[in-house]
């Protein structure tokens, strides 16, 4: 049977069951789940993607929670699990992966009748690997933070290696990640002291360094994308960069605030994504 009673942990899960038609099924979402704001307003909510109250989802008796690997504690979805709520866990890490998964959700709730909409934003991501491909031009540099620090010494930007979505998005929509092959370092130390040996970390995640101005400068990124979330670059960021002359981006007037959302909401806001991204590093 398909699930009548749903709890989404996931935004981009939330705004796409609503766009699929499915939004009569979702009993409960996150604080972090914004879109489509006019049908979220008489639903309750169960905390933070990292601090899901687990009582109050297995009070409401969902016959499924849609959870993400990466927003989502470990902790939190063994309890849900051990209370015996079925539980699915999402974790899409390209722009493909992201396709597959609404897919999935079509096919999971019965739901064959949406599948056009999802053919509409793979015919997008169809032409825009095609642009790519076909391009006569070297894809340009892109530098992408994710977040930030410049109280410690020295100042940080945390960024997004090769093997992420965002990095993904950016391939897909015509540009390469400069930092596509740079693993976080452990001891953290190492991350940002090239001068120190970092150790094996098997059990780390290494997919979100953090780099330090010096790098980012040798990177010579052609385009810098400043997302709105997960950390709210703004335009005193972009002017941050914008007094050091020499570097392409700075050059080519390629310093964009962008809707974070469009670069790490998997699900069908990628539709949007695949419209406006591509503008926003094509030269």
């Amino acid at each position: 049977m398909p699930p009548e009673r749903v709890v989404s942990l996931v935004p981009s899960v939330t705004e796409s069951l609503f766009d699929l038609g499915l939004g009569h099924t979702v009993i409960a979402i996150t604080d972090y789940c914004l879109h489509p704001a006019d049908k979220l307003t008489a639903l309750p909510r169960v905390g933070g993607t990292k601090n899901v109250g687990v009582a109050d989802v297995v009070a409401l008796n969902p016959d499924l929670v849609i959870a993400n690997h990466e927003e989502n504690t470990q902790a939190d979805i063994e309890a849900l699990q051990a209370a015996g709520i079925p539980v699915w866990l999402t974790f899409p890490k390209t722009v493909r992966d992201a396709l597959d998964l609404l897919h999935d959700l079509v096919r999971r709730f019965n739901a064959p009748q949406q599948e056009l909409r999802i053919v509409a934003i793979e015919k997008a991501y169809e032409w825009a690997v095609t642009a790519a491909a076909n391009s006569e031009s070297p894809a340009p540099r892109v530098f992408c933070p994710i977040w930030r620090d410049a109280a410690e010494a020295p100042a940080w930007w945390m960024t997004i290696r090769g093997d992420t979505y965002v990095s993904d998005v950016i391939a897909v929509c015509g540009g390469q990640n400069v930092f596509a092959d740079r693993d976080r370092r452990y001891p953290l130390a190492a991350d940002l002291d090239p001068t120190r040996s970092p150790r094996p970390a098997p059990d780390r995640d290494t997919r979100y360094p953090r780099v330090t101005l010096d790098e980012i400068l040798a990177a010579q990124p052609e385009v810098i994308l400043l997302p709105s979330e997960p950390y709210a670059f703004s335009e005193t960021d972009a002017d941050f960069w914008r007094q050091f002359p020499d570097l392409p981006a700075v050059q080519n007037d390629h310093i964009h605030l962008v809707d974070g959302s469009l670069l790490t909401w998997h699900g069908t806001r990628l539709g949007r994504a695949l419209q406006e991204i591509p503008s926003l590093i094509i030269m």
